[in-house]
């Protein structure tokens, strides 16, 4: 019997590498996504017009699925209530597994605010009755030379706080090996990291040696990080979820450092120096 995967966010860096690499496989894909249109062209795909917050579309289109991917959604006001409507969807489909990417020290009371909402997600997936792989991603280190401003700073509450950022490719390969193989994964929750823990001011020194130019790291106040994002108008949880990013590091929830991407890939995880070598 041939196996069928559906793939969210394949619109999406991760959900777009793992949808890509599937093609290849003898599985069955399923691309889900907001605009077809925008799909990935891979061979054998269908694409479906879903969003997490639509139940009965994703009932539909996962219905004869066996392993799904669930990429989190964009953050928004109301991610959490989305998320929760398409899990209780996949299990009213029939799903097996699930495979999600969530964030690395997800707890009810994380410094992270948005680590809240994906450990809320986990415990909606574990009492689903589906099978599940949780991936419990660090900070993407692919981010971390857009943090640098136009004055050549870094700025933020982190302290001297390390944390483990991961690439996204890393995190894609270890999705795939996940929906390749559930049976092998089945209630387990991987942190994916990347190879090094660095505090802010390491990282700035990174980049100042790619760049050839000087980058710092600034340590904001929490005050000052509230008002330096305020240029830019968003709602309070989102000001709350940017200024935590950062006071999460320094609360230490960020790091440590995993081998779950050698053990999921068989390879060793990029480095940010690695990353920035293939170039930013």
């Amino acid at each position: 019997m041939t196996t069928t995967i559906a793939v969210t966010g394949a619109t999406g860096f991760v959900g777009g590498a793992v949808a890509r690499a599937l093609g290849g496989s003898d599985a069955a894909l399923r691309l889900l996504v907001r605009d077809t249109s925008r799909a990935p062209e891979i061979p054998g795909a269908d694409a479906y017009a879903v969003t997490y917050g639509d139940r009965e579309a994703a009932v539909r289109a996962l219905d004869g699925v066996q392993t799904v991917l669930m990429v989190s959604a964009a953050e928004s006001a109301d991610r959490l209530e989305q998320h929760l409507t398409f899990v209780d969807a996949a299990a009213a489909a029939g799903v097996e597994h699930i495979v999600y990417t969530s964030f690395f020290g997800a707890a009810p009371d994380a410094v992270f605010t948005l680590a809240r909402d994906h450990f809320a997600t986990e415990e909606r997936i574990k009492a689903s009755g589906m099978g599940y792989t949780l991936l419990r991603d660090n900070f993407y280190l692919d981010f971390l030379p857009s943090l640098v401003g136009e004055d050549g700073a870094i700025r933020g509450p982190a302290g001297d706080g390390r944390f483990a950022p991961v690439a996204r490719a890393d995190v894609a390969r270890s999705a795939v090996e996940a929906l390749a193989m559930p049976q092998d994964h089945r209630g387990v929750t991987y942190d994916l990291t990347g190879p090094e823990a660095l505090t802010m001011s390491e990282v700035a020194d990174i980049l100042t040696e790619h760049r050839g130019s000087e980058v710092r790291y600034h340590d904001e106040t929490i005050e000052e990080a509230y008002a330096s994002r305020r240029r830019w108008e968003a709602p309070d949880w989102q000001y709350d979820a940017w200024v935590s990013t950062y006071t999460a590091i320094a609360a230490g929830e960020l790091d440590g450092v995993s081998i779950a991407v050698a053990t999921l890939t068989g390879r060793e995880p990029l480095s940010l120096r690695d990353h920035l070598a293939a170039g930013e």
